[in-house]
């Protein structure tokens, strides 16, 4: 494979994931780890992504205000924000983690309902701050440098405490049989958490990153009430999920 279809091979999978490891790329492009350092390495200096520890994240992964240039498939994700405000209710108490999808669903959040939102996430916690008729409660810790989420055992001691009607859950891989899937340890216990503390799961997802699997494991797939993507719910792609008895959005 040339070196311009790495690049973009990466690029896409920055993209999509969000976040990707060093060690995946390898595997994908069959490539030594070495190689993809050096053209991690390069995507960074040249402003398209931003390089970390063991892999990248992606440039709009990375923001402290919003710009819809930067934000991957933003048009699609927006079509899944609208959606999931049918959901919404009046008083709802709610947990939003962190991921651009939900970054979009608290931009667009409907200005005329009133609720109580708890989350982990930095810019989805600055993003909520523009609806006045929402109270915004952050869930502190020990930020992450690369999703500007809280993590650590004072997180989820927290989030224990909380009592949510619905949980908006970012989704990295999810797969019918393996269900939500992470690379990063830490944020699987955070969703573990969410999970945990609420009534309803809400998965909000691109259909890119449907039938995909890391090594640790978040929940079963019948776990997730309602899947929410861009897709009109009667696609054929998303069958395996209503045969697992998914509400499909």
């Amino acid at each position: 494979m040339l070196k311009e279809e790495r690049h973009d091979f990466i690029l896409n999978e920055v993209k999509v994931r969000n976040r990707v490891l060093l060690t995946d790329l390898a595997v994908k492009l069959n490539i030594s780890e070495d190689t993809v350092r050096r053209d991690l390495k390069y995507l960074d200096e040249q402003g398209k992504i931003k390089k970390v520890h063991g892999g990248a994240i992606s440039t709009s992964y990375h923001l402290y205000t919003y710009k819809e240039q930067e934000i991957y498939a933003h048009e699609n994700k927006s079509v899944i924000a609208q959606k999931a405000h049918a959901l919404l209710r009046e008083g709802q108490v709610i947990l939003i983690s962190g991921g651009t999808t939900n970054l979009e669903f608290a931009r667009l959040f409907p200005k005329n309902i009133k609720a109580t939102i708890f989350t982990p996430s930095l810019p989805v916690a600055m993003q909520l701050l523009e609806h006045p008729n929402v109270q915004t409660i952050f869930i502190g810790g020990r930020l992450s440098h690369e999703a500007q989420i809280a993590l650590g055992g004072e997180t989820i001691q927290t989030i224990s405490q909380v009592r949510a009607d619905l949980c908006f859950l970012g989704t990295g891989q999810l797969d019918p049989v393996h269900g939500l899937t992470e690379f990063d340890w830490e944020v699987v216990q955070l969703k573990k958490a969410m999970i945990l503390a609420s009534k309803k799961i809400v998965s909000l997802t691109i259909s890119e990153k449907i039938n995909s699997i890391q090594v640790y494991k978040v929940c079963d797939a019948r776990a997730i009430h309602t899947l929410i993507t861009e897709l009109n719910p009667g696609d054929p792609f998303l069958d395996p999920f209503k045969q697992l008895g998914l509400e499909i959005l």
